[in-house]
């Protein structure tokens, strides 16, 4: 998952609903989370000590393949690049729903000081850098893992099938800059045939995170993350010597001024009153010495919003006030948005139907989210097929507010959230299949 905060908000009433799952199969998934959670641990912690950047998730792959046959699944390797699917097929007929977790860690360098931390470095755009699951997926992949296991012990009672989908470069490539004309992680998976041979019916996923508490279930109808947009504008002036300013055309004031005009993108021409809108300048990069006005200027960001009609209107506004600002200089400017991922949206009618195989699954310990600005490839799946994405605290009540967020270097799993991760994604899959079983 890309960057992101989230809050708890609402507190979901305790009332539990009521549920067509067979409540003897819901004791069972019970008891295995709780029997595997030693061993969804040391997987973790195996996984963490040896992070595997995008697209180079071999062992990650491999221990994961590995274990699908052990359980007796169809397993399919190297999918959209390193990606492994394992299918397991349950005892009585009915639809097929799909499990997904992400496989890849950041360059990032590991800072937590865990006797299992990363002291591993990958090739990432060329360059060695130290890498760390920064973002959980390491959680991700024990939590499926074990969840497979789960669910592989009760396969005779299932009315359906499970896919389990492992999937590689959730965080982008490590071995190209994204161009928009490769495809990455999700969206290569799906291109791949992932939802359909059998077609999935249903996916569900979950992603941890350092700003709930542990065990705390987080879920949104509706829109969820943000789509996620990678903007790139080269600004060509002329250059010239920087004592004799009126000889060339200043991309570097141009640049400025452009920067202070995409404030307004959002701020001032943007309805963000359905959802919120992001737009983000990370990089600027011009000139090579103190006396020279250069030829260019090149800045790179990231657009957030919610909605393909949203997306569409902010694409247009920051090209517009780019290039009308450069013009007004006497300059010229480039604006490209590559699109990279898609809005997370939950399907409302799948979403209420399972809200109380949530509350079950997490002792009641659910949350309404906010719509969070992160962006999550699970969008891919969830574009192919009633999706359901929830979020996993991971945090000891005790370091709420003071624990290093996502993406940090100091970004800690409390391991006792990993056995409400399995309850979650084994009873979403048994629930779904007894719901939707032939004879339903």
């Amino acid at each position: 998952m890309r960057r992101h905060a989230l809050l708890p908000t609402l507190l979901l009433p305790l009332a539990l609903a009521s549920n067509a799952a067979d409540d003897s199969l819901d004791e069972r998934l019970a008891r295995s989370a709780e029997a595997i959670q030693p061993k969804a641990v040391a997987w973790r912690h195996d996984i963490h000590q040896h992070p595997e950047l995008g697209n180079q998730e071999q062992r990650t792959a491999a221990l994961i393949a590995e274990h699908l046959r052990q359980l007796g699944m169809e397993v399919q390797t190297g999918v959209g690049t390193t990606g492994v699917v394992g299918l397991l097929k349950g005892g009585k007929p009915g639809p097929v729903v799909a499990l997904r977790a992400d496989m890849d860690a950041l360059p990032v360098l590991e800072a937590t000081g865990l006797p299992f931390a990363s002291t591993v470095r990958q090739q990432y755009l060329g360059e060695e850098r130290p890498v760390m699951h920064a973002c959980g997926h390491d959680a991700h992949v024990a939590i499926l893992m074990a969840t497979a296991e789960v669910l592989a012990g009760v396969k005779e009672d299932l009315p359906g099938s499970v896919k389990f989908i492992f999937q590689p470069a959730e965080e982008g490539p490590s071995d190209y800059a994204y161009d928009g004309e490769r495809h990455f992680g999700a969206r290569q998976m799906v291109e791949a045939g992932v939802m359909k041979n059998p077609e999935v019916a249903a996916v569900f996923g979950l992603h941890v995170t350092a700003s709930m508490p542990t065990g705390l279930i987080g879920y949104r109808s509706g829109p969820v993350m943000a789509s996620s947009g990678d903007l790139h504008i080269r600004v060509h002036g002329k250059q010239t010597h920087g004592a004799q300013p009126w000889d060339g055309v200043d991309p570097i004031v141009t640049s400025a001024q452009i920067i202070n005009g995409l404030q307004t993108v959002v701020s001032r021409q943007t309805n963000i009153m359905p959802a919120p809108a992001v737009v983000t300048i990370g990089t600027i990069n011009g000139g090579t010495r103190h006396n020279i006005i250069p030829e260019e200027v090149v800045m790179t960001g990231t657009v957030r919003t919610f909605g393909d009609e949203v997306q569409q209107q902010v694409n247009e506004r920051i090209e517009r006030t780019a290039k009308g600002i450069a013009e007004s200089a006497g300059a010229q400017a480039e604006v490209k948005i590559i699109d990279s991922y898609l809005t997370t949206t939950n399907n409302p009618e799948l979403t209420e139907r399972m809200v109380p195989t949530l509350r079950r699954a997490a002792n009641d310990r659910v949350v309404v989210s906010p719509m969070v600005t992160g962006s999550e490839d699970f969008s891919f799946y969830a574009n192919e097929a009633p999706g359901l994405f929830v979020f996993l605290g991971v945090t000891p009540m005790a370091q709420m507010g003071k624990a290093a967020p996502n993406h940090s270097p100091g970004f800690i799993v409390d391991d006792a959230a990993l056995v409400t991760g399995v309850r979650t994604l084994s009873m979403l899959a048994s629930d779904y299949l007894q719901q939707t079983r032939p004879d339903h």
